[in-house]
């Protein structure tokens, strides 16, 4: 069973090619991972109605933004924003401000 699906803007669809294969596959499979478990360890609320998938992978601490859409009843589905390597133990606000106009852009251009 899958709780939400997931999709992929282009900001996040850019960082995830500027990963290394494996690195980026993890990534993959901990999204998939989430998607089937709703694991607060891989899919976590940060604030604004912005989430954080979770990836440790190599040394790195790999984030992808998100927030969830429920607009169409049929699917609950996950936008991810943008990603990033966190190399603090805080999510820099300005990332989670960058995933907020992101979600704001969506929804206008979903709008209209």
């Amino acid at each position: 069973m899958r709780y939400f699906e997931t999709k992929f803007l282009d900001d996040a669809k850019k960082f995830l090619k500027t990963l290394q294969p494996k690195t980026a596959k993890k990534v993959f499979y901990n999204i998939d991972l989430a998607e089937q478990t709703n694991d607060p360890k891989i899919f976590k609320k940060l604030k604004n109605d912005i989430w954080e998938f979770r990836t440790k992978y190599a040394g790195l601490q790999i984030r992808l933004l998100a927030f969830w859409d429920k607009t169409d009843n049929k699917e609950t589905l996950v936008i991810a924003t943008h990603g990033f390597i966190k190399k603090v133990d805080k999510v820099p606000t300005k990332e989670i401000d960058r995933a907020v106009r992101l979600k704001d852009k969506y929804f206008e251009h979903k709008i209209k």
